[in-house]
């Protein structure tokens, strides 16, 4: 930290859980609720969920989808028709029992997910192949009782996107959900969040419960851990048959649906922060971030300096810049500085009277703490180049920090001794039963399963196949 101070996190090579907390509260990102599992975030966190939402979805819209909303209160007959589906979700629901002061004739689930409740209308929606497919998104909360929560990563309650569709064909169903973990949620986090995410296939034991197939986008964060992203599940005829969801095809006959459910949720923000954050905080990619540059008033002794970061500030806004301007002179600046370093602001333009009398400010980057000082005239256009050099300099930072720590493996006990520190990837043919209770008894799971190089596994036979291992959160 400049100035000798001590620091103001803890460093993550210390104690990264410890490390994490801090940003949180530090930066101001979120706070445990009343409730055991529940949080409040706040709003510069709050802020950049927004900005997440816009992104993911223009994308969601760009595939074809339109929003709906449907009830948070499930009946809970609704879970039973899908019996995979229940017992995977039984140990986390929320029940409501008791309504208005009285017993309920059903109880109602708080929605854990919505393909039951979505599944009941589809089907009353759906009258012939003209309706289909049939594709519907949804931004809302849902409650799964946590046991053991952390903010952003494990809450009970949690904001996100889940989309269902409907189709007439296995194939329409498998290229839609295909499509979404690659064009929606892979460009999103690769291009926006600045996350150099794999995409694979969850294995069996790890796939959504009453899907036929689970894709996923598992993140490395900063301790070498995995994270999973988002999903995307073909989920089969398994919910088409439990609500009924059929359609008369070209020729008259009854056909049943093939449906596929994805979403992405407030565990993004987790991603970003232990993806991107360093010793000083929070490193935001500027396409992400809320406020992509601060113009800060160093000190203004005789009122001089704050009309002209006032007129720096609106220039760069006019440059399509999102800019706030910190003239809080009251505050000494280093405070200040540490405190937009701890929220992870891209850029910071330095204005102090020395600098103006020179006709130069100084600029700061946040993802690699350079400052170069820059003639004032040409700020705006600097500063907008400059933030594109960050974005792409934090995803390369990204690419090599997992690259380095992902090793190619042929025995369960080396996948087990690299997985201590980053990801392993081993033969999915080596992978059998007591390798995976093994792995598990050491905190180690199969994050997906890929080809030799990196993508989906398609058609590749099984014995061609790789899986990527690793702890995770």
């Amino acid at each position: 930290m400049a100035g000798g101070k001590a620091p103001v996190l803890t460093p993550r090579s210390e104690d990264f859980p410890r490390w994490y907390q801090d940003v949180l509260n530090k930066a101001e990102l979120a706070d445990n609720g009343p409730v055991r599992g529940t949080m409040v975030i706040r709003p510069y966190a709050y802020a950049l969920w927004e900005r997440m939402v816009a992104e993911v979805d223009t994308r969601i819209k760009a595939a074809g989808a339109e929003n709906a909303y449907f009830p948070l209160f499930i009946p809970e007959s609704y879970l039973q028709r899908e019996a995979e589906h229940v017992e995977g979700f039984s140990p986390e629901l929320a029940i409501v029992t008791v309504g208005g002061g009285k017993e309920l004739e059903e109880p109602v689930v708080v929605r854990p997910t919505s393909e039951t409740v979505i599944g009941e209308f589809m089907a009353k929606w759906i009258q012939s192949y003209r309706d289909l497919p049939l594709l519907l998104n949804q931004w809302a909360n849902v409650v799964r009782w946590e046991l053991r929560p952390r903010v952003f990563l494990r809450t009970s309650e949690f904001l996100w996107q889940e989309g269902h569709t409907a189709h007439a064909t296995e194939a329409d169903a498998r290229d839609y959900a295909e499509f979404i973990l690659r064009s929606v949620y892979r460009d999103f986090m690769v291009e926006v969040l600045a996350i150099p995410v794999l995409v694979g296939a969850k294995i069996a034991e790890e796939r959504f419960a009453g899907a036929t197939n689970t894709l996923t986008c598992e993140a490395m964060m900063g301790d070498g851990k995995a994270l999973q992203m988002g999903t995307s599940h073909e989920l089969g005829q398994n919910f088409a048959r439990a609500f009924d969801m059929s359609y008369l095809d070209e020729h008259g006959a009854q056909q049943m649906c093939w449906t596929t459910s994805w979403g992405v949720s407030t565990r993004m923000m987790g991603g970003l922060i232990m993806a991107h954050g360093d010793d000083a905080g929070l490193r935001v990619p500027p396409r992400l971030a809320a406020t992509q540059a601060v113009v800060l008033v160093v000190r203004d002794d005789d009122g001089s300096v704050t009309p002209a970061a006032a007129e720096l500030a609106s220039s760069l806004e006019r440059a399509g810049v999102r800019v706030r301007l910190d003239d809080r002179v009251s505050t000494g600046f280093g405070r200040r500085a540490t405190e937009w370093e701890l929220k992870g602001v891209p850029v910071r333009v330095e204005v102090g009277p020395r600098d103006l009398a020179d006709g130069q400010v100084v600029v700061a980057r946040r993802d690699d703490g350079t400052k170069v000082t820059q003639p004032l005239g040409g700020t705006p256009e600097a500063v907008v180049a400059l933030l594109d050099d960050v974005q792409a300099a934090m995803l390369v930072s990204a690419t090599e920090a997992r690259d380095v720590r992902t090793v190619d493996v042929d025995s369960v006990d080396d996948a087990l001794e690299a997985a201590r520190t980053g990801f392993a990837r081993l033969p999915w043919r080596l992978v059998d039963a007591p390798a995976i209770q093994r792995m598990g008894s050491s905190a180690v799971t199969v994050r997906c399963l890929q080809t030799v190089d990196g993508d989906l596994p398609g058609t590749t036979p099984a014995d061609e196949l790789v899986a990527v291992c690793a702890r995770s959160y």
